[in-house]
């Protein structure tokens, strides 16, 4: 998903909208999440980006998504780009 969100709506209260936004992005990562893995992988995991257009987004983890959404809003911006990219995954052994 490579897609630019607006934050305002005429016909939605701004924090609805915004409420709106993170439920179609969480909607994204739950369906890509179902998929069946590659082989040889446990898991999808995820690139992330996000920032106020594509030249200046920056990497977060996927689980930082909704707390970027909420800068974004607090400076006052009326849209915003995000950048979510599926890739298979492999969990490690961790040594204790």
């Amino acid at each position: 998903m490579k897609k630019e969100f607006k934050l305002t709506d005429p016909k939605k209260a701004p924090a609805r909208q915004v409420d709106f936004v993170k439920f179609e992005i969480g909607k994204y990562v739950a369906r890509e999440r179902r998929k069946t893995p590659a082989e040889g992988a446990d898991f999808w995991d995820f690139d992330c980006k996000l920032g106020k257009d594509k030249e200046s987004a920056v990497v977060i983890h996927v689980e930082e998504i909704n707390k970027a959404i909420d800068k974004v809003v607090n400076e006052k911006s009326e849209v915003f780009y995000i950048e979510i990219l599926a890739k298979p995954g492999r969990r490690t052994k961790k040594n204790i």
